[in-house]
């Protein structure tokens, strides 16, 4: 809350973008709605709009308050791009897929005929995303490729390198798995000394691999994605899709591929070294290999609230 109010008081818009996005599950509703009524007010401030969209996602998933009218007012009387672009990301990233295709594609025709080449390789590759979540493959394909055109001719080699691990992933999701995974793996050696593209092509690894029920491997990938995560804004995204990994074989009641692979995590993070021996033991007492109390004792070395949290989610039980 501390670190939040700060970026208000300095109207610092980027930090404040950050550091909600990573604090926002720390607060009350009722912090929340004041953080957000700041927010709000200094968004519009500053025509920061991808913060505005970030404040009425909040207001829209967390407090159940549709503030949307009062953004598409604002599109309708500005000839303003970034604001009319983020309220057709708000549109899908509230599940308004259709919506938001429908004013994705009255901005690319305004784009491209004032030949805003940028400008319409972000809507390209936006809208690839759309037909992605409707399963609508190809299309995505078809959309993805031209984003990459016109990327290529802006000569922005970093946003190609990221549509190409997107390329891949989508690919595998298209049914050629393992034509998605070489062309992920043709990213890598170009990526070796930018950790945000790497912990992105690692996740897709592991996303691939989950699919396929390889735990073994999806595991590791999340390692490698954690491990170039630290100290970057992807780290909690990193470390979402381990928990989920693990989520999903404690839901398996497989607990012996966790409590065997686990110990990767606590050699690679002695900083986190109690929470993985937790996830362990409390792996091995579902498995029947401890008891009860040694369980306990691990989890007890557990001090951050919110890692304790995880534990009781992957437990589904209060030992």
């Amino acid at each position: 809350m501390e670190e939040i109010m700060k970026a208000i008081e300095e109207k610092n818009c980027e930090k404040l973008r950050r550091v909600l996005y990573y604090k926002v599950d720390d607060l009350s509703d009722e912090e929340l709605k004041e953080v957000l009524e700041k927010a709000e007010k200094l968004a519009k401030e500053c025509k920061d709009w991808e913060l505005y969209k970030l404040v009425l996602y909040y207001y829209h998933e967390i407090l159940n308050e549709d503030k949307i009218s009062e953004f598409e007012k604002l599109a309708k009387e500005s000839d303003d791009f970034e604001l009319k672009f983020h309220l057709a990301d708000l549109y899908y990233l509230i599940g308004e897929l259709e919506k938001s295709l429908e004013l994705f594609r009255a901005l690319l025709e305004e784009e491209v005929a004032k030949g805003n080449i940028e400008h319409a390789a972000r809507i390209y590759y936006s809208m690839a995303m759309i037909h992605e979540e409707l399963q609508e493959y190809e299309k995505a394909l078809e959309l993805i490729e031209k984003a990459e055109e016109l990327y290529r001719e802006l000569g922005d080699e970093r946003e190609l390198l990221r549509i190409e691990i997107h390329r891949g992933y989508i690919t595998f999701e298209a049914g050629d798995t393992y034509k998605g995974k070489a062309i992920i793996a043709g990213v890598l050696p170009k990526v070796l000394n930018d950790n945000e593209l790497l912990v992105e092509a690692h996740l897709s690894f592991e996303e691939i691999f989950e699919e396929e029920e390889n735990y073994d491997a999806a595991l590791q990938e999340c390692l490698y994605a954690l491990i170039r995560a630290r100290g970057t804004d992807y780290e909690d995204i990193a470390f979402g899709s381990l928990m989920d990994v693990l989520w999903q074989l404690f839901l398996d009641d497989d607990f012996e591929t966790v409590y065997l692979n686990i110990d990767m995590f606590i050699n690679a993070f002695p900083d986190m070294k109690d929470f993985f021996e937790a996830v362990k033991a409390l792996a091995l007492f579902k498995d029947g290999k401890i008891d009860e109390e040694e369980a306990k004792k691990a989890i007890e070395k557990v001090k951050d609230p919110r890692l304790l949290e995880m534990l009781e989610f992957l437990g589904e039980a209060e030992l």
